[in-house]
């Protein structure tokens, strides 16, 4: 399963609603690191069927950002039940969003 790319009108129904956990990376495209983690997320996408991995472009969405307190990207947010679970600022290893996930 691919990471899903997700806009401002598709968050609530894939994110919020989603009866599996979601982790969520906020991301721009011209961000070096965030390009770095994306073959991360894909990997945790296609090994983990307990979780949905999906990513939303904060330049092109940034009412979401403003929502979600994003000030350094990429940030990792996992969500469960519709609400934020946790957290992860920067370029990390797969380990730690394995953590991140549980």
């Amino acid at each position: 399963m691919a990471v899903k790319t997700i806009t401002g009108e598709s968050f609530a129904k894939e994110v919020l609603q989603s009866p599996v956990p979601v982790l969520v990376d906020f991301y721009a495209d011209w961000c070096g690191p965030c390009r770095m983690l994306r073959p991360t997320l894909e990997e945790l996408s296609d090994e983990r069927s307990d979780i949905a991995v999906a990513a939303i472009n904060i330049d092109e969405h940034p009412e979401l950002a403003d929502e979600y307190d994003i000030s350094s990207i990429p940030c990792v947010i996992l969500f469960k039940n519709g609400a934020e679970a946790e957290r992860s600022i920067g370029l990390v290893p797969k380990e730690a969003l394995e953590d991140l996930i549980g």
